[in-house]
């Protein structure tokens, strides 16, 4: 596969990450969401302002624009190159980087995306089978501490520190199967870690109100003074 094949193909998925779906809906509503609530485009803020039912619908374009890349990769490779198993192993997660950072970073709303949970959910959903169950671990890890917590900032940062260690612990768990070769783990285990490190990087101000006892718990009130809430999904 040449060069500028794999180029292309990272394009392609931070341009599927860049779309700014969160943005999209609330215009939908007559509203411009990065002017209201935590003035974030990503599904907490979507589904605070507009209600539940678009904060759902917002979370699964953002985790879909983060699984079509992949999946493309997957379908272009099984089918024009199935000779080259390990090019999975290391394009699908690149794409999956380029489309979390095309969220995290889209030109169309000035650079100024969002936190990259869901979209970062899509894409290693889609990196079957490797990262399939990893991710809905994360999921779980993200269910279990939002329900006791109630703070969606600490479920997020639990569930993303939580990925490297269940993607090592899915390893471990078919070490009795054909071994995976190190060219094709390490380069999702370094993908792995950067996306769970850019994730709580993002969260960094939850991270201070966390500390500080002013963090929003869900279902709470919604603050008087709309800027006063920087919670992003």
């Amino acid at each position: 596969m040449s060069a500028p094949l794999w180029i292309l193909m990272v394009v392609i998925g931070f341009v599927c990450g860049s779309i700014p779906f969160g943005v999209i809906l609330g215009r939908a509503k007559g509203i411009d969401i990065r002017q209201h609530g935590s003035k974030n485009i990503g599904a907490t803020n979507v589904g605070r302002v507009l209600g539940r039912g678009y904060g759902l619908l917002c979370f699964f374009l953002d985790a879909l624009k983060g699984a079509l890349p992949v999946l493309g990769v997957w379908w272009f490779l099984a089918r024009q190159h199935p000779e080259e198993t390990n090019l999975v192993g290391m394009l699908m997660p690149l794409v999956g980087v380029a489309a979390i950072l095309g969220h995290v970073f889209s030109p169309w709303v000035g650079f100024r995306g969002g936190k990259g949970v869901a979209t970062s959910f899509g894409a290693l959903l889609a990196m079957w089978p490797l990262m399939t169950l990893p991710a809905l671990g994360a999921l779980a890890v993200w269910l279990v501490v939002l329900k006791s917590f109630k703070f969606v900032s600490l479920a997020s940062i639990c569930a993303a520190i939580s990925l490297p260690l269940l993607l090592i612990a899915r390893v471990k768990l078919i070490a009795a199967e054909p071994p995976i070769p190190a060219d094709a783990f390490l380069p999702l285990l370094i993908a792995v870690s950067t996306l769970a490190l850019l994730v709580i990087w993002k969260h960094r101000t939850n991270i201070s109100r966390l500390r500080a006892g002013t963090e929003p718990r869900v279902g709470a009130s919604k603050p008087t003074e709309p800027s006063s809430a920087t919670l992003r999904s």
